[in-house]
């Protein structure tokens, strides 16, 4: 199976939402394409269950171990669970599928100071006017400020509202321009929900249209407008943009992405006292389950609370 239809829009996702590394792309490619050698004719976008079952059987026929069978099951059930979710598919063929029990690993999560330190340096760099000559030299500077604002604005927004990173690109200008305490977005199924904002993301928001309108792009039908075909940055755009931040901030790019921003919303809410359903709603997950992945954060603060306010508790 080559790099192109469903399974490039699959390793895309991987890695501007979720922050893939090559080698992790690269081992999704290749158990992908093992699966598609055994299917042969048969496109693996359009396999059922039966033929994934009769691949795992073959698998282990193949000799190969609990593990590797498992992160290939793995694999397929992303492959298909990312179909469905896009509408690609009208069914998820691998849901049913049960594998050898593995470990569930942690999100990848920044710190509250990492955080910190992050959007403190994306509003300082925004303040900074890079120096410029006239003509060519300045029209550059002039786009440097537009984009330093424009990633302080979305560094805000990802991390006071938890949205998907393509929830997020596509979002219009007009979800902005009420400057209310909430936005609306548009998720996964078409699904809307409200968004609560911040008063740092209000203000870095009110920042960024009042940029854009001094830029010419008030009339723009996207919040972060581009001149690219979706009329929109890129997902791939935010990424690199927030990678480069990152540096900036002395932190490890590979430590951040989008979808590690998320996280950090989730996981810091969790944290400091929200309800998991409460967080299951803010995140736009349809089942509590896909939210579950953030109970290690829930199993600390309870540890914590017995150790603090039981009355028996040794110190």
């Amino acid at each position: 199976m080559s790099a192109s239809g469903p399974l490039a829009l699959f390793l895309d996702m991987q890695a501007v939402e979720r922050g893939a590394s090559r080698h992790t792309l690269d081992a999704y490619r290749r158990d992908l394409d093992d699966f598609a050698a055994f299917l042969g004719a048969g496109a693996p976008a359009d396999a059922g269950t039966d033929a994934i079952r009769a691949y795992l059987a073959d698998l282990d026929k193949r000799g190969f171990k609990g593990t590797t069978i498992a992160r290939r099951l793995s694999a397929i059930r992303q492959f298909y669970r990312f179909l469905f979710a896009e509408g690609h598919r009208a069914d998820d063929p691998a849901a049913v599928l049960e594998g050898p029990k593995r470990g569930r690993p942690l999100p990848k999560v920044l710190t509250v100071a990492e955080v910190s330190r992050l959007i403190e340096t994306a509003h300082a760099r925004a303040a900074e006017a890079p120096a410029s000559d006239d003509g060519e030299g300045a029209r550059a500077a002039r786009a440097e400020v537009l984009r330093r604002l424009r990633v302080a604005c979305i560094v805000e927004l990802l991390y006071a509202s938890g949205l998907r990173v393509s929830e997020l690109v596509s979002l219009p200008a007009t979800a902005a321009r009420s400057r209310s305490d909430a936005i609306m977005v548009m998720g996964k199924g078409r699904k809307e929900r409200l968004v609560p904002l911040s008063t740092p993301a209000k203000a870095a928001m009110a920042a960024w249209l009042d940029a854009r309108k001094a830029a010419g792009l008030e009339a723009a039908r996207w919040l972060f407008p581009s001149s690219g075909e979706s009329g929109h940055v890129t997902r791939q755009q935010a990424a690199r943009d927030l990678k480069e931040l990152a540096l900036a901030a002395g932190l490890d790019p590979a430590k951040l992405s989008p979808h590690v921003l998320r996280h950090a919303f989730a996981s810091h809410l969790l944290a400091h006292g929200a309800d998991l359903r409460v967080v299951q709603t803010l995140l736009g997950h349809a089942d509590v389950s896909t939210t579950q992945i953030y109970t290690h954060v829930l199993d600390e603060r309870l540890k914590g609370m017995v150790r603090d306010l039981h009355p028996l508790s040794e110190d």
